[in-house]
């Protein structure tokens, strides 16, 4: 590995020895290269965090996702919104929720607008548990990406926020394409 005056310099050269970046050459395009470091960043963040649940919780990253939607709504979820936001399928929903509920951290509940929904609920236990884990996930995730000053993590967001404007408007386009 070349020794650099610069330390940014440094950390540049070491990115690109590591995980996917390995896998593009000199003349891919940047946005390629970009694509593939986003990627490998997300990958490394999202096993740290599951190991770190694992270890310090004994929880899957499913279920802190489930019980993190919950806790942001006090009043509850119907089974196919979390779904949705979760973004994954009505059986997982399912299997998550009759886990949870015997584990006495959710509640369900039929719903009253629509006797066919039911309506999760975190239980004062799940809430209280979950509160304690995310106090310490967000402590990992600030450890997690303390290599990026302030102002660096800012312009991330922003420029990644430009990005997913981008997307949704070419998906819109394909889709209206295709009707």
């Amino acid at each position: 590995m070349k020794k650099h005056a610069d330390p940014s310099l440094a950390q540049l050269s070491e990115a690109d020895e590591l995980g996917h970046e390995a896998r593009s050459v000199r003349g891919d395009h940047a946005a390629l290269k970009l694509w593939l470091r986003m990627l490998a960043c997300t990958t490394q963040v999202e096993d740290e965090i599951r190991r770190r649940l694992r270890l310090r919780f004994g929880i899957s990253l499913a279920r802190f996702d489930y019980m993190a939607q919950l806790y942001r709504q006090p009043d509850g979820l119907k089974m196919g919104d979390l779904s949705r936001y979760l973004m994954v399928t009505g059986g997982n929903v399912t299997g998550l929720t009759d886990e949870l509920e015997r584990e006495g951290l959710v509640a369900r509940e039929s719903s009253p607008s629509d006797r066919r929904s039911w309506i999760v609920r975190l239980t004062a236990q799940g809430s209280e548990g979950f509160a304690a884990m995310a106090t310490e996930h967000e402590q990992w995730i600030l450890e997690l990406f303390a290599g990026l000053d302030a102002d660096a993590v800012q312009r991330l967001y922003g420029q990644l926020g430009a990005l997913r404007v981008q997307l949704v408007r070419l998906q819109e386009q394909t889709l209206e394409e295709k009707t």
